[in-house]
């Protein structure tokens, strides 16, 4: 008998954890397992390259109700839904809340508004933090429940203590690099006999396949090209450091364009940003790209500018496709960088980024090299596959 594996997620929608989850679920030996993939919210990007053997489950009734408007919500007369929609609405309104009390807020207000699943599964597999993690802990049956970490998850008040409450109610809590794995040590220090290391897959035939196909964007053959791939988050992604980067350089009159794929709520203020700064003809908001990799293939340099990454699947990649890197230095970073050789590590300041950036378009021989070594480096690590097969066994 195959076993029975239930996966929650968000969404599949352009981002380092949902990209990590295809690249997961293609690996999975299908004569062996039978995978249901809950979503919260479908139709993103990166769903149409789900391997065809994924059993995509049905939309959620409560979220099928929360895509209606507000007069339809009321003439649909569910008191229950309808009360916990405008509780959360009236929480998150009346308080700046970040991600993770978002998360734990939602579902204070609205779990119950899900029911238990029918299905009972050998096991099941929350895939990031936060809702997924609660869904699978109060609403799933399941011999095995494993949690699953792929960022940097900052927690305190009460936050913390909610999340608490949930990850020790689980089988064994997956972080995927030791960096990350040591930030929820000092979180979680009570849980540290459930912590397991997995880390992030990246599937060189996957992504080399993906690369060669056409863009929907023409790239300029003129310039030196430069590529960041990140949701647009100023805080984490370090978006306003990638910014003040580009202004800089125009400063010193290097000639660049700088492709951003992704989308997100700093998108409002980089496009404000852009026009103050008379930047609109080198900075270029290309938005969820289903597809990342041939721009990684076109491009000159891949550059970071994070202040937190749980690993740094985007690097990863960069590095993959031999793509120069630069970096700044997060926590994590030197799991996979070595300085000068696979690209630059700097600071955490645009000017530090700014220089590295300069040295390496001034300097193509330097590009060369990096992507030498890079051509060298052990491509991909599908062999992590085997870790998580011995722990559900």
């Amino acid at each position: 008998m195959k076993k029975q594996l239930f996966f929650v997620m968000d969404s599949l929608g352009i981002g380092g954890g949902e990209k990590s989850l295809v690249t997961f679920l293609s690996l999975i030996d299908y004569d062996h397992y039978d995978v249901d993939l809950q979503l919260f919210a479908y139709g993103g990007a990166f769903q149409q390259f789900l391997h065809p053997k994924v059993n995509i489950l049905p939309e959620l009734p409560y979220n099928r109700f929360l895509r209606k408007n507000l007069i339809a919500s009321f003439c649909s007369f569910d008191l229950k839904k309808m009360s916990a929609r405008l509780a959360y609405s009236y929480s998150i309104n009346t308080n700046k809340l970040n991600h993770a009390e978002k998360a734990m807020t939602y579902w204070q207000k609205c779990s119950r508004c899900y029911s238990e699943t029918e299905k009972h599964y050998d096991v099941a597999i929350a895939y990031s933090q936060g809702l997924p993690t609660f869904y699978v802990v109060d609403k799933v049956k399941a011999s095995k429940k494993i949690g699953w970490v792929n960022c940097v998850w900052n927690l305190s008040g009460e936050a913390l203590l909610f999340n608490r409450s949930y990850y020790e109610k689980l089988d064994s809590i997956n972080i995927v690099s030791d960096e990350a794995t040591n930030h929820f040590k000092r979180l979680f220090p009570e849980l540290i006999d459930k912590f397991i290391l997995v880390k992030d897959i990246v599937y060189p035939d996957f992504v080399r396949k993906l690369s060669i196909l056409p863009t929907q964007n023409k790239l300029s053959n003129s310039k030196i090209k430069i590529l960041t791939v990140a949701r647009l988050i100023e805080d984490t992604k370090g978006y306003d450091i990638l910014l003040n980067v580009c202004t800089i350089l125009k400063k010193r009159n290097l000639i660049f364009d700088w492709y951003i794929l992704g989308e997100g709520t700093y998108r409002s203020e980089m496009e404000k940003y852009i026009i103050e700064h008379n930047l609109l003809n080198c900075v270029h908001l290309l938005g969820s790209v289903p597809n990342p990799y041939p721009y990684y293939r076109m491009c000159d340099l891949y550059v970071q500018t994070s202040r937190r990454e749980g690993f740094g699947l985007s690097i990863a990649e960069a590095r993959l496709l031999n793509c120069p890197v630069v970096t700044t230095e997060y926590v994590g970073v030197w799991s996979q960088m070595v300085q000068g050789k696979n690209g630059i590590v700097v600071p955490i300041d645009a000017t530090a980024v700014a220089d590295a950036i300069e040295d390496l378009i001034l300097h193509p021989e330097k590009r060369e090299a990096i992507s030498a070594y890079q051509r060298t480096e052990k491509k991909g690590n599908t062999e992590e596959i085997e870790k998580f097969y011995k722990l559900i066994e």
